[in-house]
């Protein structure tokens, strides 16, 4: 259904072994911890065009998410 998220922390958005959408090839994003932050809370309000339809409303699990992200090298 998506990318390896094993060491998305740190790396350049639509670049693992994945098909995605052309709006997250071309988004040039970093994923810094404040940016997927950003992007959980709003998929398509930071990509438009993202295939992610799905956002994380709640704050802390938002946090949750990516502190295991981080872990996961």
């Amino acid at each position: 259904m998506g990318p390896n998220l094993k060491g998305v922390v740190g790396r350049k958005s639509g670049t693992a072994a994945f098909a995605y959408s052309p709006a997250m090839k071309g988004a040039n994003i970093k994923w810094t911890t404040q940016n997927l932050e950003r992007f959980l809370a709003g998929p398509g309000k930071m990509v438009p065009g993202t295939r992610m339809a799905v956002g994380v409303s709640n704050a802390a699990s938002r946090a949750e998410i990516i502190r295991y992200l981080a872990s996961v090298k």
